[in-house]
């Protein structure tokens, strides 16, 4: 199949990214109940129909080991923290992860490159072959769930880090039984905000440990800790009692950070990236390849890898005179990370415009003042080209009930651009809101 065809057989199935409801109602789990295993179940959910496919297809995904990584924020920065680990230590390496900033293929990674437009062409080939004998039609998520499962056995990788895509228990990728399941943390993110909300969540994303799974998680978790503990389990390691974050430091062109894991200590770990939040997603993914081999990786590998990481689109400074930086914060907690790093690592030379654009289902209010809106000089307010976008309009409207003078832009590019404009060499632009914006003004930045 050639890859515009791939493209287009996967827009003629149901996009559940594009088309979910702006925040799922999720069952709220009984305040007393012993276990939780199923607890916080949405509605219409199931694995089967992926299940299916996969033994149409022969289960790929029990070709390899796997590692999955949820959470509400930090799950696709861990879940490239652990891939570059393993590969560090010279294994072959799947990493799926989601969405993508500018091109699908993104999506599917290995070894450190993204499949090809013939790769991804021939293994959407195989997928519409099959398609009709498995009994339903696959969403597109599970059509690229499968395919990356399908292509990791086809290059032999000798495990798969697996970056679910929403909540886990129901997920398309939760057809895997992981070695090593990581939860980063709880946010509110696609929930209806109800009492009881992070019971709810946690039992949701509870549901990728399995009994043969090593526990990664990436907050203590407080009284929520429980809701994980009643998941049978390998065992489990929990951030601020079994690993932790010693110190975490701005250095040039990065952070350094002194790790604590279950087996060793890293000192002055130097980390190219911006934030302090992303010392955090360092400890998760290198404890769980720790967990992973059942020891501590060599400091010098760790030092390779973590060395030489990127994160595309998170944090990202993509120009000077004016500094442009993107960040795909598209909610609260990703909000206040994202401003708390403008605030500690770069220097208020000029003024400050913040062009913003954001899905349904975010407050706007919530969301502006997350990213501090208030202290900047400016306000662009633009839309993702997206089905869930919230119109610009309303977003300046939320801007307005601030105090602030927004201006509306529709299209991200034009609103980056109205941004540069404005600006001189010692100003900054932030390009926030939503990983779409994100990558629709990242695709029409030329690197050097």
């Amino acid at each position: 199949m050639e890859y515009r065809n791939a493209l287009a057989f996967l827009d003629q199935h149901t996009n559940l990214e594009g088309n979910r409801a702006d925040r799922f109602t999720i069952g709220n789990p009984a305040p007393n109940a012993p276990t939780l295993p199923t607890a916080g179940q949405i509605d219409g959910l199931s694995l089967e129909p992926m299940r299916a496919m996969m033994a149409a297809l022969g289960d790929p995904h029990r070709a390899y080991r796997t590692i999955q990584v949820t959470g509400t924020n930090g799950k696709g920065s861990t879940a490239r923290f652990a891939a570059a680990t393993l590969r560090a230590m010279d294994l072959s390496v799947g990493l799926y992860t989601s969405p993508n900033l500018e091109r699908v293929n993104e999506r599917l990674n290995w070894d450190g490159r993204d499949i090809t437009d013939e790769e991804f062409g021939a293994v959407m080939g195989l997928l519409a072959a099959v398609e009709p004998l498995i009994g339903h039609t696959p969403s597109r998520f599970e059509l690229l769930t499968a395919a990356a499962f399908v292509w990791f056995a086809e290059q032999g990788v000798d495990v798969a880090v697996v970056e679910v895509g929403l909540l886990g228990r129901f997920d398309a990728t939760n057809v895997i039984d992981a070695d090593v399941a990581v939860i980063t943390n709880i946010g509110k993110d696609h929930t209806d905000g109800a009492p009881g909300w992070e019971r709810a969540v946690a039992a949701e994303k509870a549901g990728i440990i399995k009994p043969n799974s090593q526990v990664v998680l990436g907050d203590p978790m407080g009284e929520l800790r429980p809701i994980f503990e009643a998941e049978p389990s390998a065992g489990m390691w929990v951030a601020g009692r079994d690993f932790d974050v010693e110190s975490n430091n701005l250095a040039v062109g990065g952070r350094t950070i002194d790790l604590r894991t279950p087996g060793t200590t890293y000192d002055e770990l130097f980390i190219p990236v911006h934030g302090a939040h992303q010392g955090a997603n360092v400890a998760s993914g290198l404890v769980a390849v720790e967990a992973f081999f059942g020891r501590p990786t060599p400091e010098e590998l760790v030092t390779e890898a973590v060395g030489g990481i990127e994160l595309p689109g998170r944090f990202e400074v993509v120009g000077g005179d004016p500094t442009v930086i993107l960040d795909g914060a598209h909610n609260p907690q990703g909000g206040e990370a994202a401003f708390q790093t403008l605030n500690e690592e770069f220097a208020r030379l000029g003024s400050w415009v913040l062009v913003v654009g954001l899905l349904s289902g975010k407050d706007p209010v919530e969301m502006l003042q997350a990213l501090g809106a208030p202290d900047f000089d400016a306000v662009i307010c633009t839309e993702p080209n997206w089905s869930r976008a919230i119109p610009a309009e309303e977003v300046a409207a939320a801007a307005t009930s601030l105090g602030l003078s927004p201006e509306v832009v529709r299209k991200p590019v034009e609103a980056l651009n109205r941004a540069l404009a404005v600006t001189a060499a010692d100003d900054l632009i932030l390009v926030a809101g939503s990983i779409y914006v994100v990558g629709e003004v990242r695709s029409a930045i030329t690197f050097e």
